[in-house]
């Protein structure tokens, strides 16, 4: 899995983590593996198996499928818009760290 496809699975899962209130501990423990495993996956350093896949959209209650469902980011005015709320909202470090996300992506 290239590094950039491991990236959106883990932000997707974030993402439905926080929609559904869990902390990564609540998660981690409810699908069977360790909190810092999780954070890696989120992070998107980590490879994660078809096994755990499964443990992790059985425990947010979504289809498999979903974690996979990065369409949800809405029309590109959305995501624009969505950017420039980040970029008003967050720090100067955050900020920064995000560019450089975006530009190794982007090659």
């Amino acid at each position: 899995m290239k590094m950039h496809e491991k990236r959106l699975i883990g932000l997707r899962i974030k993402e439905l983590r926080k929609n559904k209130g869990l902390s990564q501990e609540e998660l981690a423990a409810k699908a069977e593996t360790s909190p810092n495993y999780l954070s890696r996956m989120e992070r998107g350093t980590e490879n994660p198996t078809l096994e755990m896949l499964i443990k992790i959209s059985r425990s947010l209650g979504v289809e498999m499928w979903e974690l996979f469902d990065f369409g949800h980011e809405g029309s590109q005015k959305e995501i624009k818009e969505s950017l420039m709320k980040f970029i008003k909202e967050a720090d100067e470090e955050k900020i920064k760290l995000t560019v450089k996300i975006l530009r190794a992506m982007l090659r």
